[in-house]
């Protein structure tokens, strides 16, 4: 039985700071190199995201851009990925995807921008003259495994509900807000991030879990075939080391 993972990028001409959209290069060939067949279907302002994907890929912008988004996304794509994730689809959010998928976002001016609810979390800009959250980011994820490493830079800081936990606590770096040790926010199988850089080819221990877990929607039970790692390893290892922090074991 030939596996298929089917993936939906949101906005990928809007939502792509830092590379992002490497995430959905690394999603597809890391698959495809296990023999699943990748479908990715782009979505960008005033199309409505397909139902039936197994994977949903929110980027990071600039605010206008995520002003842009944030309005379409309320109106058009709330229901279908609301739908998606309670069937057991993935849906990953980085920086700016990550304040969209919680209930929102206010900017510096006091306006509040919506999100889709999919996480029980909200952001706030502390206001003009603030200081941005940039540099470098390490996470220990929460349910262990290697630590999570990339680049963050962010005005808003976001605060988890009770219905989120976060993606993982702080090794360097300042996270959801600086201030709680917290990093990232998590529902079932919906993910947001800080991290950018991008996040997926720097954390392919998590790209894999991602993959699995798209995958299980409609294959449960199945399995990924190991991978040759010595690339990843090294480019790991020096991200780690400009981090001062220890390679992976």
């Amino acid at each position: 039985m030939t596996l298929v993972l089917r993936i939906c990028h949101l906005y990928p001409d809007l939502l792509n700071l830092y590379g992002d959209r490497g995430n959905i290069m690394v999603l597809a060939q890391r698959a495809r190199w296990r023999g699943v067949d990748v479908a990715v279907v782009e979505v960008t302002l005033g199309r409505t995201a397909p139902g039936d994907a197994d994977l949903y890929f929110l980027g990071g912008g600039e605010d206008r851009q995520q002003r842009i988004a944030a309005d379409d996304l309320a109106a058009r794509q709330r229901g279908p990925l609301t739908d998606a994730a309670a069937a057991g689809a993935v849906v990953l959010g980085v920086c700016g995807g990550y304040q969209l998928l919680g209930r929102f976002y206010r900017s510096a001016d006091g306006r509040d921008l919506p999100g889709v609810g999919l996480l029980d979390l909200w952001t706030e800009h502390p206001g003009a003259g603030s200081r941005r959250l940039i540099g470098n980011l390490v996470v220990q994820p929460d349910g262990g495994g290697p630590a999570l490493i990339g680049f963050e830079n962010h005005g808003g800081r976001t605060y988890l509900g009770p219905g989120a936990r976060p993606l993982g606590r702080i090794v360097l770096g300042f996270g959801n807000n600086g201030r709680d040790g917290g990093e990232g926010g998590v529902a079932a199988h919906v993910y947001g991030t800080y991290l950018h850089g991008p996040l997926l080819p720097k954390n392919p221990v998590f790209a894999d879990r991602l993959i699995r877990e798209a995958l299980e929607r409609r294959h449960p039970g199945c399995e990924l075939a190991p991978l040759p790692e010595a690339l990843e390893k090294h480019a790991r290892a020096a991200v780690l080391a400009r981090a001062g922090r220890p390679a992976d074991a």
